[in-house]
């Protein structure tokens, strides 16, 4: 079936088909890079990574806009508590995040526009909002008109009475409900000249330029977190909308990480970071547990789950080994169908992830069995759907990725799959001595090998 993606602006599941035959375009809203990236941070970037690597799949060229929002009232007051330069600050966290979705297996986006290299076009663009009357200057400031705007709500189903902007109502605001796209000069602060005077721009105000920017007045899909809907992604498409832009066909939204039931973030202390995270999980081990779950369900982090997860990428990994190990080398075959439905369903991974484990139940069962040819048809359907996940074991993208696939470890890696396959072997033919020599030959090299219905999963021992 063709492709069908959950719209937050209808409250539905619509069939996705893009304006341009042949081109899908994405603006999904980036890191605001006041400090280092943590899991909750990069969870969205991997969602939408496996949506742009599906449409990719699916035969789309794929144009994915994401920002960087590096001018910001926190980013000013973390980097003056630091005593640093504002733009060194916004520089070195951005790198931290660019490292991070690099680490995890994101693909880069076709541009990252930063919201300082843009302000001609938000100066253009409040000048347009102020002609058609949905804007006005006050004190150096810009404020947008709620009021002005008959469809404003519609998107995050606020009601207009009950709108509060989290604003101040400044002097020369005409409603407390309007909110600022431009915000006039502070001492010590960076400022560009407009005909309002000097000043920076708000942040809903960077994101409706940077996207019509490099994607036209209409485009195919906006993604970002669900805390991004009201205001952010509100006011983004009432500016767009009131200036005359069709703005986002599609709004995706993906799910919160959160820990002890509230969302991860910084403000709260109870963040989890990258760094952290890669010292005792290899990152694609990371990247299978953060898009497991279906994009919109919320993941509740813990130890136990992120190592379960790990167990299971373990399982993939452990077949297709397996069956290199006994049969030769593993290409790229045909992915399921059952797979392609379940990601044309709105993302599901759950389910998909569901059909790569059946499929290699299947695959250790025929190789068990002396079926070496319909294993490896098995394990070549299992890289075509790991592959689509950004997660193949057996990519170059992951020879070397945190420590992950070392010469050494790959070389251990060959000799735990060869001893393995032995072992299986022996108990097929009955031959248990064997079987326990292949067993004694693992345990001697420090090697934990469980057994689970998906087949052997082997995990290196802790040495004094």
């Amino acid at each position: 079936m063709p492709l069908h993606l959950f719209d937050t602006a209808t409250r539905s599941v619509r069939e996705f088909h893009p304006a341009r035959s042949g081109t899908a375009s994405m603006y999904v809203c980036g890191a605001t890079v006041q400090g280092v990236p943590h899991i909750g941070h990069v969870r969205g970037a991997l969602n939408y990574d496996v949506l742009r690597r599906w449409l990719v799949h699916s035969g789309l060229d794929v144009l994915l806009v994401r920002n960087v929002t590096d001018i910001d009232d926190k980013i000013l007051a973390k980097a003056t508590d630091a005593g640093r330069p504002w733009w060194e600050w916004a520089a070195t966290h951005e790198r931290a995040f660019e490292s991070a979705y690099e680490t995890l297996g994101c693909l880069p986006p076709s541009i990252a526009p930063r919201a300082t290299g843009h302000v001609t076009q938000m100066i253009e663009l409040m000048q347009r909002l102020i002609d058609s009357g949905h804007a006005y200057a006050a004190g150096g400031d810009v404020y947008f008109s709620v009021k002005s705007f008959d469809g404003y709500g519609a998107l995050s189903g606020q009601k207009l009475d009950d709108v509060q902007q989290g604003e101040s109502l400044a002097e020369g605001k005409r409603d407390a409900r309007d909110f600022t796209l431009w915000k006039a000069a502070k001492p010590g602060e960076p400022s560009w000249p407009t005909l309002w005077g000097l000043g920076r721009p708000g942040w809903h105000l960077e994101c409706s330029a940077m996207a019509t920017s490099y994607l036209g007045p209409e485009f195919d899909i906006h993604g970002g977190g669900v805390d991004l809907v009201f205001p952010h992604h509100e006011n983004e498409r009432a500016q767009s909308n009131a200036a005359g832009d069709g703005f986002a066909r599609f709004w995706l939204h993906n799910a919160w990480v959160t820990l002890s039931g509230e969302k991860m973030s910084k403000s709260l202390g109870n963040t989890v970071s990258i760094p952290a995270m890669l010292e005792n999980y290899r990152a694609v081990e990371l990247r299978a547990y953060l898009i497991q779950p279906h994009y919109r369900s919320t993941i509740e982090y813990s130890d136990g789950a992120l190592a379960e997860a790990a167990q299971g990428y373990q399982r993939l990994e452990g077949f297709l080994r397996r069956v290199a190990a006994a049969v030769g080398e593993v290409h790229i075959g045909q992915i399921k169908p059952e797979f392609a439905a379940a990601l044309d369903d709105d993302l599901a991974t759950p389910q998909a992830f569901a059909v790569m484990h059946n499929t290699v139940r299947e695959g250790n069962t025929a190789l068990d069995s002396g079926d070496e040819k319909g294993a490896l048809e098995l394990a070549a359907s299992v890289r075509a759907m790991t592959d689509v996940l950004g997660l193949d074991p057996l990519s170059p993208a992951w020879a070397d990725n945190s420590g992950a696939e070392t010469p050494a470890r790959q070389a251990l890696a060959d000799l735990v799959a060869g001893l393995l396959e032995e072992r299986q072997k022996a108990r097929a033919e009955k031959d248990f001595a064997r079987a326990d020599a292949a067993r004694d030959s693992l345990a001697n090299a420090g090697i934990a090998v469980e057994d689970t219905p998906n087949g052997p999963v082997w995990t290196l021992k802790d040495h004094d």
